[in-house]
């Protein structure tokens, strides 16, 4: 029988959605500030910040001599290459069918935790993973390869392809660290390693200190890190990972329809159709409950 979701847990579970789906059309918005290297870096460094501050009353648990490699391995994959090809591809697509190939992640980690981690493929499964390459297929079918948004579809699939195995190398390690610092640490080095690269291959002067620019860092900072991340260790807490896991193709969602209704984007025949495809995959990819399916590593976004 399944177990009916108290309010708190609706509360929390809407507001995640919201908040991840809500980043895309911030961030791209954002990018018309600055180049997306740095902006990927500051967002990201200063979200790292603030998540410390909050772990600092269990600095114990950091243990940076054990589990350095951890945290390295961790901010590379999860955040120095998702967050920095993720903010270099909106630059060539719209935020809304960026976000729809990003979120083909669900679909690669079936297949990765199939292979790696002796998670069973079920036929549904196995249907889903077939349902999210139509839609990936469908997302990129009327875009040319080797024009602009050619490379933004590969700087799509490239992040989607990141984050997957990222989270796949956190679910053999998470055992291991204490996740509020794991997300601290990662964001400070994998932050300080994006603007490090931004200054070696864009210029300070081209970011324009404006207003709008500083409100979606400051967005990125406070929700897009900081407080979707307090939120997913809450859900996690309660046992609520595979809900959420099988709700996440709500963001995209999310991200398309904000993206048509503030920044214009075209909402075209094969993006809706791609949309539903991997929404369907990435339902039935997750819906099926795992009896472990409570200790899943946290999926970083913002």
């Amino acid at each position: 029988m399944t177990r009916k979701l108290a309010w708190p847990v609706i509360g929390y579970i809407a507001v995640l959605v919201l908040i991840w789906g809500v980043c895309w059309p911030v961030y791209k918005f954002g990018l018309t500030y600055t180049p997306p290297l740095l902006y990927a870096g500051i967002r990201t460094l200063l979200g790292g910040v603030l998540m410390a501050a909050l772990a600092l009353p269990r600095w114990k648990a950091l243990q940076w001599r054990r589990n350095w490699p951890i945290y390295v391995i961790s901010s590379l994959l999860n955040v120095f290459l998702f967050f920095g090809v993720q903010t270099v591809g909106l630059v060539y697509l719209p935020s809304g069918m960026f976000s729809v190939l990003v979120y083909s992640e669900p679909v690669i980690v079936g297949l990765l935790a199939w292979k790696w981690l002796g998670e069973t493929l079920t036929p549904a499964k196995m249907v889903g993973l077939f349902l999210g390459l139509l839609g990936v297929a469908a997302c990129s079918f009327d875009r040319l390869p080797g024009s602009a948004s050619g490379l933004g579809i590969l700087l799509g699939l490239a992040a989607a392809i990141s984050w997957a195995v990222g989270t796949v190398y956190l679910k053999r390690v998470q055992a291991q660290v204490d996740m509020m610092w794991l997300v601290a640490i990662q964001c400070l080095l994998g932050g300080a390693g994006m603007m490090g690269a931004g200054s070696l291959f864009e210029s300070w002067s081209a970011i324009q200190w404006t207003w709008p620019f500083l409100a979606t860092v400051a967005f990125a900072m406070f929700f897009g890190v900081s407080s979707s991340w307090l939120i997913w260790f809450r859900l996690v807490q309660m046992g609520e990972v595979s809900r959420v896991a099988a709700l996440t193709f709500l963001v995209p969602v999310i991200s398309v329809v904000l993206s048509a209704l503030f920044l214009h984007e075209t909402i075209s025949g094969w993006l809706f159709a791609g949309l539903l495809l991997i929404a369907a995959s990435i339902y039935l990819v997750n819906h099926t409950p795992h009896p472990h399916r409570t200790g899943e590593a946290p999926r970083p976004l913002g």
